[in-house]
């Protein structure tokens, strides 16, 4: 029997995930807008034989620029470059669906997965905070059960938009002078509650069928969602127990919808600080913490939990009257996988700080490669993950040292590929090519 194999996914950020990375004397503070930044990381990726890398995004600039290297490249722009000096590395970018249209959104992820030959991931987000909400006409956050009937919809016509072509509608048959069949098209003529799509999308079916699709909520709403249409899920889990308990729930809850279980890949993030000794390891992260700005932090912090900024003591746990989950219109999961851990270890305001500084509430762990390996294996050979999203603290450097002294280390155990053995983002998480859903039988 073959022995079962982890995905490795690298989330890339600017200077590194941890937000005073960008203050090393290695980093470039402007990496966040430099292509060839960007083209290394991929390459290295590649190297290292990863299913994928992974841009985040949101049409908003959040809490100023003081604090981090602020501002991106649309990520759709910057992974079309990036397709153009790699071969197999799959490309995820985030795209909201309650800042977009499903017929614009459909087109570039097509146009992404041609150019790639394949290898085009859309990670769906609902987009939380009023401030992206005042760029697009609206004077108050739509409420989280809104966003998530907008974004199933959404989906929806999508799928509908990427199977509006047979994949044999493009003939280009010289001798007949006919390009392609139209009887062989499937306009949606989609009317729906937030969406009336008419015509077929203006791009022939992908090499994929349709983009990978991933999804990273993990509220209710959010689970759900991805239980109906997700193929992986990137989440943030502190601990073992609470990653075996999300796992084994999307599992039943995709198993309620309908599908198959194995179908859905779930990655949740590991922000790894490595060094060669543990001392070193652990070095490393001391020195990024101490460059944190606890002001900025805070503020930060305490727009996450919907509290004045002066409610936040530096040395004192977070106050006890905190809003209820209910109470919270965006980002639900997060605030609550915060509060949980700041109450569960009784955390001061300062080193809760320290811990979100790293990872923003995704597990933070510092060790040699080999102990990184080792904490990867754990996770994923008791029932906790199929993979990880790799969150490296630096960058470059830190997904260089992944790929080059851990990931080693999973491959002599067995754990993960020495080589790629498909062409498509598809191929590397082992889902096969979607059916066209007009051409299958009634």
């Amino acid at each position: 029997m073959t022995r079962k194999q982890l995905h490795l996914n690298a989330f890339l950020m600017s200077t590194g995930h941890h937000e005073a990375s960008w203050r090393l004397p290695e980093s470039d503070p402007f990496a966040n807008t430099s292509l060839a930044h960007y083209q290394e990381l991929a390459r290295t990726a590649e190297r290292g034989t990863l299913d994928s890398l992974f841009l985040a995004d949101g049409p908003v600039l959040w809490n100023g620029i003081a604090r981090r290297p602020a501002g991106q490249l649309e990520p759709t722009v910057l992974l079309t470059a990036l397709a153009a000096v790699t071969e197999r590395v799959g490309l995820i970018a985030t795209a909201s669906t309650t800042y977009n249209e499903p017929y614009n959104l459909a087109r570039r992820f097509a146009s992404l997965d041609h150019v790639s030959g394949g290898r085009a991931g859309w990670n769906i987000v609902t987009t939380a905070g009023l401030d992206a909400a005042r760029n697009f006409n609206l004077d108050a956050l739509p409420a989280h059960a809104d966003r998530y009937a907008r974004a199933a919809e959404f989906i929806d016509v999508s799928l509908k938009l990427w199977d509006s072509w047979a994949d044999d509608a493009p003939l280009g048959d010289k001798e007949s002078g006919i390009w392609g069949a139209d009887d062989r098209l499937f306009p949606p003529e989609h009317v729906g509650e937030h969406f009336r799509v008419a015509g077929a999308l203006n791009v022939p079916r992908g090499p994929q069928g349709h983009p990978l699709l991933v999804q990273a909520g993990s509220s209710e709403d959010g689970k759900d969602l991805a239980a109906r249409y997700a193929e992986a899920v990137f989440t943030a889990q502190q601990t073992l127990t609470d990653a075996q308990a999300f796992y084994a729930d999307l599992k039943a809850r995709t198993a309620a919808a309908g599908r198959d279980p194995d179908s859905i890949r779930i990655l949740p993030g590991i922000v790894p600080a490595i060094g060669s000794t543990e001392a070193e390891a652990l070095a490393l992260e001391a020195e990024l913490d101490r460059l944190i700005r606890p002001e900025f932090a805070r503020d930060q912090l305490a727009q996450t939990l919907r509290v004045d900024p002066a409610d936040l003591h530096l040395d004192r746990e977070l106050p006890a009257d905190l809003p209820g989950e209910d109470e919270i219109e965006g980002a639900k999961s997060r605030y609550t996988l915060i509060v949980t851990l700041a109450r569960r270890e009784r955390l001061t305001v300062r080193q809760l700080i320290g811990r979100l500084g790293g990872g923003r509430g995704h597990r933070t762990f510092a060790g040699t490669p080999e102990q990184v390996a080792d904490a990867i294996e754990h996770w994923f050979t008791h029932g906790a993950a199929d993979g990880f999203n790799i969150m490296p603290p630096v960058l470059p450097s830190g997904l260089t040292v992944f790929v080059d002294e851990v990931v080693p280390i999973l491959r002599r155990r067995g754990l993960f590929r020495t080589e790629y053995t498909g062409t498509t983002l598809r191929d590397h998480y082992g889902l096969p090519r979607p059916a066209n859903r007009n051409l299958i039988p009634a």
